[in-house]
């Protein structure tokens, strides 16, 4: 595929792929969400994409790719490479025109995508699970269909993609009965952001739109900050549908001019709203859906009196991540403290900590111990659940008074991986 740098989304293209779409994608509603509009004293309205049929808005760029397709050009069958969502829109899409497709998976996929996936496509799909991450599986099915002969669909990377997320945009504008002043949305490839930001460029050039990305997978950010777009070294994986190592150079050139601002947010915080978002609002949210809503915490005096667009733009959330999601929150919430603690091994000594150390609200979640014979000392893991952030110092200092406190885990960054 070759690159178009000057290449941009227009309306009659967008047009034409809503219209393609009809039927097929589901006109997500625009809902105000009463408890952020409460919290942020703003007027807060959710974008619905995770009651699409896939559960993400990626079943509009998939389907308006391939659907554009010659037959020449599917003869042989499709292939992508995807996290998730986009594979659950290709297959959807492969089932419903009838087209042989094959699905490139990382090993790290939650095991509820896969079997959406497998769902969506019935016979006419295939899933490979190979590759450690998105771009390793990206490798492998590029060489897959350079072999086969068949035509790759990219997850984002490609002007039918992201004119089909572009429609995301164009329903916000049709929904929506007063002006918008802001639109958070979640950066993984660029796909969406490029869409949506360039509809608003065209029917609301005031509104600002501000992509959010991982704090450990910051891909656009460090592109738009360097003017080029740059591979990262390393990503964190957790928040699987917004972690590429590289995002696109249609969207990178794109996002660059559209997007107000980028963004990140911090893992933890976006499990705290994967939390809240469940417990309060009864809203299932994967961790790329929460992003965008996430990043409200850090804009709350700007959006104070705006109204506000957040696009939810998934909910395939992996129910066995639940205790992780928890963890990663507390430990954001600075509610949650591993420690290496030293006992002496002498009859009394856990009671002593017990008694003596540990506050009346204090909560042991984690504890692994086993004795050394001839010494005096002995180290234990120790995992504490607190009911305020504000106890922590006074924990802290009766470790130390009474020479329990080994080292801190939750600053030993190699050491808590293991734990969580």
């Amino acid at each position: 595929m070759e690159l178009k740098t000057d290449y941009r989304p227009n309306l009659k293209d967008v047009n034409a792929a809503a219209k393609r779409l009809k039927g097929v994608s589901v006109a997500t509603p625009l809902l105000e969400n009463h408890r952020l509009s409460t919290k942020y004293k703003a007027a807060i309205f959710l974008k619905r994409e995770d009651l699409q049929r896939v559960r993400s808005y990626k079943i509009r760029g998939a389907y308006n790719k391939i659907s554009t397709l010659a037959q020449e050009q599917t003869k042989n069958g499709v292939v992508c490479a995807s996290a998730g969502n986009h594979a659950q829109g290709f297959a959807f899409t492969c089932q419903a025109l009838k087209i042989k497709g094959t699905v490139f998976m990382p090993s790290p996929t939650p095991k509820q995508k896969i079997e959406q996936v497998r769902m969506f496509g019935q016979d006419f799909i295939e899933v490979i699970i190979e590759g450690d991450n998105f771009d390793e599986s990206k490798n492998l099915a590029l060489a897959f269909t350079q072999e086969q002969q068949a035509t790759f669909i990219h997850p984002f990377d490609d002007p039918k993609i992201i004119e089909g997320q572009a429609t995301v945009g164009l329903e916000i504008i049709q929904a929506s009965e007063q002006p918008i002043d802001y639109v958070f949305l979640p950066v993984g490839g660029g796909g969406l952001a490029a869409g949506v930001s360039s509809v608003f460029q065209t029917f609301s050039p005031d509104t600002k739109i501000i992509g959010v990305e991982p704090e450990k997978a910051p891909s656009m950010s460090v592109s738009i900050e360097k003017g080029e777009n740059t591979e990262l070294a390393s990503i964190d994986k957790f928040v699987d549908g917004a972690a590429v190592k590289r995002v696109g150079d249609y969207t990178f050139q794109i996002c660059k001019e559209t997007l107000y601002k980028m963004m990140t947010v911090p893992e933890g915080k976006v499990c705290q709203e994967i939390l809240e978002l469940y417990n309060k609002d009864a809203i299932v949210a994967e961790p790329a859906g929460a992003l965008s809503i996430a990043a409200l915490d850090f804009f709350k005096e700007e959006i104070e009196g705006k109204n506000v667009v957040c696009i939810l733009s998934g909910s395939n959330n992996d129910i066995s991540r639940t205790e992780e999601i928890k963890e990663r929150a507390l430990l954001y919430q600075g509610l949650k403290h591993y420690f290496i603690v030293t006992f002496p091994q002498r009859a009394g000594a856990l009671k002593e900590f017990l008694m003596h150390v540990l506050g009346p609200e204090d909560d042991i979640t984690h504890f692994e111990y086993t004795k050394k014979t001839s010494r005096e000392k002995g180290s234990a893991v120790v995992g504490i659940e607190l009911k305020n952030q504000q106890d922590f110092e006074t924990l802290l200092a009766r470790m130390k008074e009474r020479q329990f406190l080994g080292e801190y885990i939750n600053e030993k960054e190699s050491l808590l991986s293991i734990l969580i």
